[in-house]
């Protein structure tokens, strides 16, 4: 039964977490800051629970290895009253398993398009790895997606029982501001946010003829291959809080060139 007096107990099981930097990370930790925020209590069950491997060409995504008997021990101990899966990696699989065989109701979300991903870096094609998510997620009492956009997308590919998982911006860190910080670099300045991965498509924005600064805030395993390659781009790292405000406030043009994200 739900735990009504005090809040609900949550686990949200995931194959993305820290140290990654990713939307995925960000988007479930700050989920769990709101949830707890409001009185309920958050078991996270990630990687780093678990003896793990990294995936092939991907070294900072890792794989856990074996994780049903401890995923069962984690459910059974904490008792929650609500589960998401938020990924559909070795955890999201090994959590599936144990609601599926308990007869316990969960919910999962759509975050990466695993399919573009599988086929841009080992030509798998796109087809089948649909086919292998809409099986993951058809058991969930719901699927949550980001975006109108993207649902309507998933349901022309077959997927049912989706709702809006809408995301909202913080108002009190993301305000206009002193574009000053900013004023060293020739204008207009077009600003990138984001991993530095292949998927990203960051190359096509630094290929791309445009007067002024390309400035480019973010990590990831393409950083050095791009900074040798586009020297007249400026690169400078990973940026939080404060500090990434005034990147915002200082740029003219925030671009995103990703044909595949899913807005975490």
């Amino acid at each position: 039964m739900p735990n009504t007096t005090s809040g609900l107990k949550i686990v949200i099981a995931t194959d993305a977490w820290k140290p990654q930097l990713n939307g995925v990370v960000r988007t479930l930790e700050t989920l769990g800051d709101i949830l707890t925020s409001f009185g309920n209590q958050v078991r996270y069950i990630t990687p780093n629970e678990f003896k793990s491997v990294p995936l092939p060409s991907y070294p900072e995504i890792r794989l856990s290895l074996l994780p049903n008997r401890r995923v069962a021990q984690i459910i059974n101990d904490f008792k929650p009253d609500a589960v998401h899966i938020a990924t559909e990696g070795p955890i999201g699989r090994a959590v599936r398993r144990f609601c599926k065989r308990r007869d316990y109701p969960f919910t999962t979300s759509f975050h990466t398009r695993f399919p573009e991903y599988a086929n841009e870096r080992w030509a798998v094609p796109i087809s089948w790895g649909y086919a292998v998510l809409k099986d993951f997620h058809k058991d969930g009492e719901t699927m949550m997606v980001a975006t109108p956009g993207l649902m309507e997308e998933l349901k022309a590919r077959g997927f049912v029982d989706m709702k809006l998982w809408a995301r909202g911006v913080d108002l009190k860190q993301f305000v206009p501001g002193d574009r000053a910080f900013l004023d060293h670099l020739p204008r207009p300045i077009f600003l990138y946010v984001g991993r530095l991965a292949l998927e990203k498509s960051i190359e096509d924005f630094l290929k791309c003829d445009l007067p002024g600064s390309k400035l480019i805030v973010g990590e990831g395993p393409q950083r050095a291959e791009l900074e040798e390659r586009f020297k007249n781009a400026v690169f400078v790292g990973p940026k939080f809080g404060a500090e990434l405000t005034k990147h915002y406030q200082g740029a003219d043009v925030f671009v995103f060139p990703s044909r595949t994200d899913t807005f975490g």
